[in-house]
């Protein structure tokens, strides 16, 4: 078997293998190109798997991405995407050598982290991957949505000062764009999108040219600052695709517009954050419904000191971990010093306080795990009392990490 780099002039034999993979049939482009999911793909960031007699039998590709980190650092990651194997070729190591092929690949580009969206979650933690975002469902009928009357010193149910236009998808590009790459940067684990996949279309709702109507918020000034990207379809169910906002105040104020829309039974918010706050602001606290409760951006380390001193740190302390990376053979124990929200991150001989795989790691790297889960889970082993609290306190960031970008 051989595993070569692609070029553009091998995008349509990529993109046959990789739904013959799936056994699906690839999208019909939108009228001028773009509009289909797979069109952003980076052919110089792609891998082939060939055959003994040359036929391609397996994909691997990549997104150059960035990642907010908790802290507010913004760093590059590859995206790992369009992962598939033949039926007829699988359970052969085909994967698992594309896998450690482009692990080398991300490394050489200096990426100190790989990031992917698991279409199977026992597939990529053997490959050193670990859930690191959450994201769920928010299902609200519109006569259970009444906002909860203000309490004394309670300003969270406070609308924010501007107003919402409706525009159809094909006149807002630009803002939608704008809005959330300021959004991304201020949200750990959120990812960048690259203008290309805008400008191609690339991707899912708001994105995609699938038709949609978005509410945009303005501030005082006139300004966008936050969209809701929705449709309207069967059993009266309107449906938000996504709520970017710059702040809660901006969100209730996008959360109340959908809920006030008429003609409608129920609102469903998709990917709504985990421990947002609108579910507090209706006066049935049981008015939402929360649902599809999952992992979505799972986290790769490669460079151990490198992650660790990249993000940013909400309490000081220091931890010696002790981490194994199974598939590519390595091993490293590492002291974590964490001063005034800064890591220095050294070799060390001293014994561990924590022993873990680097898909735990990764899982608890942005702050949306907490390690003593995973100490309870049997997976990190904690070798002192009060080690797993540390690294709680530790890891835990400013802000939930959140991902809503699809890939």
């Amino acid at each position: 078997m051989e595993i070569r780099p692609t070029t553009d002039q091998d995008l349509g034999v990529f993109v046959d293998t990789l739904h013959t993979a799936f056994g699906r049939f690839p999208d019909t482009p939108a009228e001028g190109g773009g509009g289909v999911w797979w069109s952003a793909f980076e052919m110089d960031r792609s891998l082939l798997a060939l055959a003994e007699d040359g036929r391609p039998v397996g994909t691997a590709g990549a997104y150059s991405f960035e990642l907010t980190l908790p802290g507010g650092a913004l760093v590059p990651v590859g995206g790992v995407t369009a992962v598939g194997v033949l039926p007829s070729h699988r359970r052969r190591g085909t994967l698992g050598a594309m896998m450690r092929h482009q692990l080398g690949e991300l490394r050489a580009r200096g990426e100190f982290l790989s990031v992917l969206l698991a279409s199977e979650a026992p597939i990529y933690g053997r490959f050193g991957y670990g859930p690191a975002t959450y994201t769920q469902r928010l299902t609200v009928p519109r006569r259970q949505a009444a906002p909860a009357v203000p309490r004394a010193g309670g300003t969270a149910d406070a609308p924010a000062a501007g107003s919402v236009e409706v525009l159809r998808r094909a006149e807002c590009g630009e803002i939608l764009e704008e809005v959330y790459d300021r959004y991304r940067r201020a949200q750990p684990g959120a990812l960048s999108r690259p203008h290309r996949w805008w400008e191609l279309r690339a991707g899912q709702p708001p994105i995609s040219p699938a038709p949609r109507y978005v509410a945009v918020h303005r501030d005082a000034d006139g300004v966008p600052d936050g969209y809701a990207s929705y449709t309207i379809g069967e059993s009266d169910t309107l449906t938000v695709d996504e709520t970017i906002a710059a702040d809660d105040a901006v969100f209730s104020s996008l959360a109340r517009f959908v809920l006030e829309h008429d003609l409608v039974a129920r609102v469903v918010f998709k990917h709504f954050p985990p421990e947002h706050p609108l579910r507090w602001q209706f006066e049935d606290f049981r008015a939402g419904e929360v649902s599809n409760h999952t992992d979505w951006l799972w986290v790769r380390l490669l460079d151990v000191p490198g992650a660790l001193t990249a993000r940013g740190w909400c309490a000081d302390g220091e931890l010696v971990l002790d981490v194994t990376d199974p598939f590519l053979g390595e091993h490293g124990r590492h002291l974590l010093t964490v001063r005034d929200g800064r890591a220095d991150c050294v070799p060390t001989d001293r014994e561990p306080d924590l022993s873990l795989d680097v898909r735990d790691l990764g899982a608890v790297y942005l702050g949306g795990t907490a390690p003593s889960t995973l100490v309870r889970a049997g997976h990190i082993r904690a070798h002192r009392p009060g080690a797993a609290a540390v690294a709680d306190a530790l890891f835990r960031g400013e802000r939930v990490p959140h991902c809503l970008h699809w890939f």
